[in-house]
C-alpha cells in the first residue's frame, strides 16, 4: 500500500501524529526542522546549561569533601544524600527528554538526536557524576551539531567529559610520559577502539589492532579537569613521539591538542566513515537492509559538502527508496512511547498528557513513602496527628491520606508509563547496554515479550487519557492512510471505546514505522 506524503513523513522520519499539529507538507519541512531545532533550547538538562554546569562543579565539591571525612558511617550518610539528589535530576531530566519529545513539532530533528546520542553513546550508569553529566552531554554536545558537518559533531562528542569518563580517557596515561612514568599508569585503548569501530569507520573497514593502539595513544593527554569536570589536555600525561595510524603520523617531540584534531578530522573525512554512517542512518530510519544505491548516494553528498550532515539528510529523503516498503522498521520502546503519548495528548497548551507528567513528577517526599503510601519511618509521621490536636477525630487525618494515596497512585501511573515502561521494555532513556547503543533491527524489538508490554501500556495509556475518544476517529488522527481495513474492522468491532483505543495503539501499523 502507497501511503501518502504527510503519513509517510509522520511515521517514517517522525514521532507520529499529534492532534492539532499541522502536518509536514514536503521534504523541505523536514529538513528546516533540523536548523530550527539546532537553534532551540532543549528542555533539559532542568535548569539550564549554565545551571548544570555549577551542579557539576558543587557535586565535585562535595565529593571532594566526603573523601577527606575520616567517619566511614558519615560518609556513607552523606553519599547517600548526593546519590539521592543526582538520582532526582536525573529522573527530571529524563521526564523533560520524554516530554520534549511528545510536544515537539520537529520530529525529523528530535529522531536525529536520538539517533546521534545512540551513535555516540554514553551511559549515565557509569559513576555518580554522569547522573548530571550525561543529559549536559546530548544537550551541548549533540543536538546543536547534527545539521551541520560530521567532523564538528565528531569533535564535540568525543571531547565532552562523558564520553571520557565513559570510555575511560579520563584515566589513560601515556605510558612514557613524565605523569605515566610518576603515577605507573598506562595507556587505556577504549575511546581509540570505539572511534575507529563505531563513531568513524565501522567494523571490518580494515584497521588494525596496531592502528586501536596509535589512536589511543595520539588520544593520550586529552582528559578532564576533576574540579569542574571539564575537558582539558595536559600534555605532561600525553605519550612522546610520532603514531601511525591508518598510515599517517600524528604526533612529535611535544605532543599539541592538535595531533588529536587532525586525527579525528582524517577520520571524519574518510570515505568509509562515509559509508558507515550513511548506512546506519538508512537503517535507523528506513530498512534494516537499506538499497546499496541509498547508501552511495547519501554518500555522495557527503563527499560533495565534506561531510554536511544536512545535505546527506537531503540526499536520503530524495532517494524514492526512502519512501518505499511502509512498515519495514519497528517503533523502538522509545519511539513507541513517544508516538503513543503524542497520539494521547490532547488538550490546550502542551496537552493533558504533558500537563499529568508534569503535576506528578517523583519528588523527596515520594521516595520516602513505601509502596503502601506509609513513611519509611514506620507511619509515624502519619500516626503523629492523631497525637496532636486530633487530626483525626475529625476526619483531617483521613482526608490527607486519602490526598496522599490518590497522589502516590498518580505518581505510580505517570512512572509506568514513562520512564518505568522503557526500562520495561528495555530502551531506558541515556542507558544504553554498551557503546554500542541501543539495536536497530527489527527482530530486537518485535517480540512476544515486548509486544505483551506494549500491549499493557496501551491499556494503561489509553485508561488514564482516552477519555471522551472515539475509536475509529482516533485511529483515522493517529495513522492517516496507514491504517489498514482489518485494523479499522477490529477496532470499530470492540467491545468498548477504552478497547478500541488500545487496540488501536497495539496495532501491526502502530508498531512499524
Amino acid at each position: 500500500m502507497s501511503l501518502s506524503f504527510p503519513t509517510m513523513a509522520a511515521i517514517r522520519f517522525g514521532y507520529g501524529f499529534r492532534p492539532g499539529e499541522s502536518p509536514v507538507k514536503n521534504k523541505d519541512d523536514l529538513l528546516k526542522q533540523v536548523g530550527a531545532g539546532a537553534q532551540a533550547s532543549a528542555a533539559f538538562p532542568v535548569g539550564g546549561i549554565e545551571t548544570r554546569h555549577r551542579q557539576i562543579a558543587a557535586l565535585q565539591a562535595d565529593l571532594r569533601d566526603i573523601r577527606q571525612n575520616g567517619d566511614d558511617a558519615a560518609r556513607r550518610e552523606q553519599r547517600k544524600v548526593l546519590q539521592k539528589q543526582a538520582q532526582r535530576a536525573f529522573q527530571q531530566d529524563a521526564n523533560a527528554r520524554l516530554m520534549q519529545a511528545v510536544t515537539s513539532p520537529s520530529g525529523f530533528y528530535e529522531r536525529l538526536s536520538t539517533f546521534w546520542t545512540n551513535h555516540f553513546s554514553t551511559s549515565a550508569n557509569k559513576s555518580l557524576p554522569m547522573r548530571l553529566l550525561v543529559p549536559l552531554y546530548e544537550a551541548e554536545a549533540i543536538r546543536s551539531r547534527i545539521g551541520g558537518r560530521f567532523a564538528e559533531l565528531l569533535r564535540s562528542a568525543t571531547e565532552h567529559p562523558a564520553m571520557l569518563i565513559y570510555l575511560d580517557q579520563a584515566e589513560s596515561l601515556g605510558p612514557d610520559s613524565r605523569g605515566g612514568m610518576r603515577q605507573k599508569k598506562g595507556l587505556n585503548e577504549n575511546l581509540g577502539r570505539e572511534l575507529l569501530e563505531l563513531h568513524t569507520l565501522g567494523a571490518g573497514s580494515g584497521y588494525t589492532q596496531a592502528d586501536v593502539r596509535a589512536a589511543a595513544m595520539v588520544l593520550t593527554g586529552l582528559t578532564i579537569d576533576r574540579q569542574d569536570m571539564d575537558m582539558m589536555f595536559r600534555p605532561n600525561i600525553a605519550e612522546p613521539g610520532r603514531h601511525e595510524v591508518l598510515g599517517v603520523s600524528y604526533g612529535g617531540d611535544k605532543r599539541r591538542p592538535g595531533d588529536y584534531l587532525a586525527m579525528l578530522d582524517d577520520l571524519a573525512a574518510n570515505p568509509k566513515t562515509a559509508q558507515h554512517i550513511c548506512r546506519k542512518l538508512a537503517v535507523h530510519f528506513i530498512s534494516d537492509q537499506p538499497p546499496g544505491e541509498l547508501i552511495a548516494a547519501m554518500a555522495a553528498a557527503w563527499k560533495k559538502t565534506d561531510g554536511d550532515l544536512t545535505a546527506v539528510y537531503g540526499a536520503m529523503l530524495d532517494h524514492p527508496a526512502a519512501w518505499d516498503n511502509a512498515g519495514a522498521k519497528a517503533r523502538q520502546p522509545f519511539d513507541f512511547v513517544v508516538a503513543g503519548l503524542r497520539a494521547l495528548n490532547a488538550g490546550a497548551g502542551s496537552g493533558e498528557v504533558v500537563g499529568f507528567f508534569d503535576a506528578n513528577q517523583e519528588d523527596d517526599a515520594a521516595d520516602a513513602t513505601d509502596d503502601k503510601g506509609a513513611t519509611a519511618g514506620g507511619g509515624n509521621a502519619m500516626s503523629g496527628g492523631m497525637n496532636d490536636g486530633g487530626a483525626a477525630a475529625n476526619g483531617m487525618g483521613a482526608a490527607d491520606d486519602e490526598a496522599r494515596l490518590k497522589k502516590r497512585k498518580a505518581m505510580q501511573t505517570a512512572r509506568a508509563l514513562g520512564q518505568g515502561a522503557l526500562r520495561r521494555m528495555g530502551q531506558p532513556i541515556w542507558l544504553p547496554p554498551s557503546p554500542e547503543g541501543f539495536e536497530e533491527s527489527f527482530t530486537a524489538w518485535i517480540t512476544a515479550s515486548q509486544l505483551a508490554e506494549r500491549l499493557r501500556w496501551a491499556r494503561r495509556a489509553t485508561a488514564q487519557f482516552g477519555q471522551g475518544l472515539d475509536p475509529r476517529e482516533f485511529l483515522k488522527t493517529t495513522l492517516g492512510d496507514a491504517a489498514r481495513d482489518d485494523t479499522i474492522h477490529v477496532v470499530s468491532q470492540a467491545p468498548n471505546k477504552t478497547t478500541g483505543l488500545m487496540l488501536a495503539l497495539a496495532s501491526p501499523e502502530f508498531n512499524r514505522r
